[in-house]
């Protein structure tokens, strides 16, 4: 059988922290504000992973209220999403995602994501997609003051 899991996040922009994307660090004069690396691509790619097993959120796994996670790496997040996976015995088949925002551009970024994301879940690179779009200026997206991303997988059980 196959499922489908649908995957949002957001989080504000922060001063002081890196812009952290796919598991890039990539240069902008913001990071995101978050308990993890609020790496937001991740999170919603997470999140969808959860959904295609019929698991719960993120927060159920990684709560912001644990101490001991503050900082983890959303590539970790994403291992833990793999390992979930295999439990169930199920096989995660492809990504797709898309992250929104008015800036910094993400295109010359996309094949290292690619491959950052693809190594956390076992999968090869050309099955993560990722594509970025504005808010046209509108929303607090539009205004630059965060990012919004979403995310689909699909899974074999």
């Amino acid at each position: 059988m196959n499922r489908v899991g649908i995957g949002y996040d957001v989080h504000q922009f922060a001063t002081n922290r890196p812009l952290i994307l796919g598991g890039i660090t990539i240069p902008h004069s913001h990071g995101l504000q978050g308990h993890s690396d609020a790496d937001v691509l991740s999170h919603a790619i997470a999140d969808a992973v959860l959904g295609a097993l019929g698991l719960p959120d993120i927060g159920y796994y990684f709560p912001p209220t644990d101490p001991s996670i503050e900082g983890i790496s959303s590539l970790q997040i994403l291992q833990k999403c793999r390992a979930l996976a295999e439990e169930k015995d199920a096989e995660i088949v492809n990504i797709d995602s898309t992250l929104i925002a008015e800036a910094p551009k993400i295109l010359p970024y996309r094949e290292s994501m690619q491959s950052k994301i693809a190594d956390a879940l076992g999968l090869q690179p050309a099955l993560i997609g990722i594509k970025a779009t504005t808010n046209e200026r509108m929303g607090f997206v539009g205004r630059g003051e965060g990012m919004a991303a979403m995310a689909v997988a699909s899974v074999a059980c």
